[in-house]
């Protein structure tokens, strides 16, 4: 208990308290205990085995307590779950304290649910399966259990990290709403079934496609997982490699995701992007050493080594299928719009967008960064030098729209740190670009 700050400890017991309070108000209708216990142990099984299997969790069988039970009664179901599974230790948090909080969160979050869903008539609606009148405060149950999850979670990061309350809860209810308001649809229609002549046993029917979507989603996370370990493991070879790129790798992929975003682009193109710009200097795994380390001047056999470095890296991804575009912006992250890039020369419109997203994303981090030899430029003077290179060196739409984008958010890096200075070695129209 002593790594657990105690204002953290103290907020777990106040929602504890919170939720016993909500558990002895008394009904006001008969509990039909063997329907509490159905979902109870129903909610169980489901938890078991998505948290096993997925490491999610299970929301319509709580929803339809919620839209079955008396509110007292549906912040019951989740309690058997809390306290039988086996609940993992987190670093130093102890595990007692853990289990409270998975129990007395969900209960909280069901009874308001069940609160909600009663005071607007749905338990009439769901007996009578009075569509789609019955939707209206299923609707209005599934918000007031997002809010009340997304109020109680944003809580504790607050008081066991020590963020602000208004940091601590951007986007967690809007991250939620969607996927609980599929599940809410699932626990609705699981009601509606148990209260027709069919019964329970049509009830569960339900399960069956919400456990196959919850298959296709755990797939789904899967192979994403496995992209973003591809792409960790070479951005850290190329790290390991050349200190230089340290840290920018990510920058340009933050800066080519800024102006991606600017321009109108989809999620999936910006995702693409974000690759692009982590990935552009992959090929330097194929240049020596050596060359990547030197202090002195390079030569210029050595430089025309280090500008292969695009075609090593668009040969080494060409295989990965899911970086999609973002391999043309390997290639061609060096190419100038006046044709005088590397490695092809390409003028104008045959360079890819993607490409020139990506090379003044890539040119504004080598100005802004602070290296060894030199600090960084202000980011108001790296724009100034982009918009002077824009129509010869640079597309003067990207340079745009990396221009609005930090007006509006401003420049914030998660790494900083450069070391070495090779980059900057010869005449650049832009002072600081990387080769």
């Amino acid at each position: 208990m002593e790594a657990v700050p105690a204002r953290a400890r103290g907020y777990v017991a106040a929602v504890a308290l919170l939720a016993l309070l909500c558990l002895l108000s008394l009904p006001t209708v008969r509990t039909p205990w063997w329907a509490l216990g159905l979902l109870s142990a129903l909610y169980t099984a489901c938890e078991h085995v998505v948290r096993r299997r997925f490491g999610g969790t299970f929301y319509p069988v709580l929803l339809a307590g919620a839209f079955l039970l008396p509110p007292p009664a549906a912040a019951l179901v989740p309690l058997p779950a809390a306290l039988l599974s086996p609940v993992e230790r987190a670093g130093h948090r102890p595990a007692p304290l853990r289990r409270v909080w998975r129990a007395a969160q969900p209960a909280l979050a069901v009874w308001g649910a069940a609160r909600v869903h009663w005071a607007l008539g749905g338990r009439d609606a769901v007996v009578a399966s009075d569509f789609p009148y019955a939707l209206l405060p299923a609707g209005a149950a599934v918000l007031a259990f997002c809010l009340i999850l997304a109020a109680l979670d944003g809580g504790i990061r607050a008081v066991a990290l020590g963020i602000p309350l208004r940091r601590a809860w951007r986007g967690l209810l809007s991250r939620s709403l969607a996927p609980v308001a599929v599940h809410g649809l699932a626990g609705l229609m699981m009601a509606v079934l148990w209260r027709s002549p069919y019964g329970p046993v049509a009830a569960l029917l339900v399960l069956l496609p919400m456990y196959v979507s919850w298959w296709i989603f755990a797939q789904y996370h899967r192979e994403r997982a496995a992209h973003q370990a591809t792409i960790r493991a070479l951005v850290q070879a190329v790290d390991i490699k050349d200190g230089y790129t340290r840290g920018h790798s990510e920058r340009v992929g933050q800066a080519s995701v800024m102006i991606a975003r600017e321009l109108g682009m989809d999620d999936d193109r910006v995702e693409v992007l974000r690759f692009a710009g982590i990935l552009h200097d992959v090929g330097k795994l194929g240049v020596p050493t050596r060359l990547l380390r030197k202090d002195g001047p390079l030569t210029p056999e050595e430089r025309r080594i280090i500008e292969l470095h695009p075609e090593y890296g668009h040969e080494m991804v060409r295989g990965i299928s899911f970086l999609g575009e973002a391999r043309a912006a390997i290639l061609h992250h060096h190419e100038r719009l006046d044709g005088s890039g590397y490695p092809y020369g390409l003028v104008g419109t045959q360079i890819p967008e993607c490409a020139r997203i990506v090379a003044v994303a890539d040119a504004f981090d080598a100005m802004t960064s602070t290296r060894s030899y030199r600090r960084g430029r202000p980011v108001e003077a790296a724009v100034a030098e982009l918009e002077r290179c824009a129509g010869t060196q640079f597309d003067p739409r990207m340079v745009g729209a990396l221009t609005r984008a930090l007006g509006r958010y401003g420049w914030h890096p998660t790494v900083t740190a450069d070391e070495t200075p090779y980059e900057a070695q010869g005449p650049q129209p832009v002072t600081g670009a990387p080769r």
